[in-house]
């Protein structure tokens, strides 16, 4: 009988600039993903996205096509990143994948599971908190796909100089996870296991609440080689070389 596996991802942040990390994605889904139980994209696939029009451009729908025929035989699920966060339905029907909001409770082989990008528990870091809720506006995401494409693009590439130079100007601790917001989403959500990326500081943490421990896997980011979790019916590991 093979065995059962299920895998995650996210912070992958695609781009043509990076043929590298792009050719060992495209050898994960061809050569690791098939006879998965599923595939979870945890968010920032892409660099950035800059609305569903954009599979109309040659890197994106190189990228879908081959989403779509992984997809074809294991089932995909997709989470929106601060990268990302502009996919919508057409993206999902052409990659074949699934759209699960952030957060997700999953049953991971018998063990209640929390999925998130990560994000939503770096409550510190308050001037980033302020630009999520600004880009997650429907009014403000129907004004910004209202542009051209070109502009849109242009956006994009501003807003990424603007993140990274935000980066180098705050704290390390402001950009991690909040114990606090950790706390309370174990809490919240009564899970045993929570599983997310966007720090960029691959980990396993133990916490504990509520007179019991719990279990956080911080997700690879695949800016210098590619990682992923591998869960079983037996636990979870950390890949990093494939």
């Amino acid at each position: 009988m093979p065995l059962r596996r299920t895998l995650f991802v996210s912070d992958l942040h695609l781009d043509p600039s990076r043929p590298a990390i792009v050719a060992q994605f495209e050898r994960f889904l061809t050569e690791v993903a098939p006879g998965s139980d599923a595939l979870y994209i945890l968010g920032d696939l892409f660099e950035f996205w800059v609305g569903d029009d954009g599979l109309a451009l040659p890197f994106p729908a190189r990228i879908a096509a081959r989403l779509g025929e992984t997809a074809a035989t294991v089932p995909m699920w997709f989470m929106h990143g601060n990268r990302d966060f502009l996919v919508a339905e057409r993206f999902a029907r052409e990659t074949g994948s699934r759209l699960i909001p952030d957060p997700t409770i999953i049953d991971l082989y018998g063990t209640r599971t929390l999925l998130l990008h990560g994000d939503t528990l770096c409550t510190d870091d308050v001037r980033y908190q302020a630009f999520r809720a600004q880009v997650r506006d429907p009014a403000w995401q129907r004004a910004a796909l209202a542009r051209p494409i070109v502009e849109r693009l242009e956006l994009a590439r501003r807003m990424r100089e603007e993140s990274e130079g935000a980066k180098q100007d705050a704290a390390q601790e402001i950009m991690d996870v909040a114990p606090a917001a950790v706390q309370a989403a174990f809490a919240e959500s009564g899970c045993d296991v929570m599983i997310h990326g966007h720090t960029h500081r691959p980990g396993r943490h133990v916490h504990r609440v509520d007179g019991r421990d719990r279990i956080r896997w911080v997700l690879q980011d695949w800016y210098q080689a590619g990682g992923y979790l591998e869960a079983t019916p037996a636990g979870i590991r950390a890949v990093d070389r494939f």
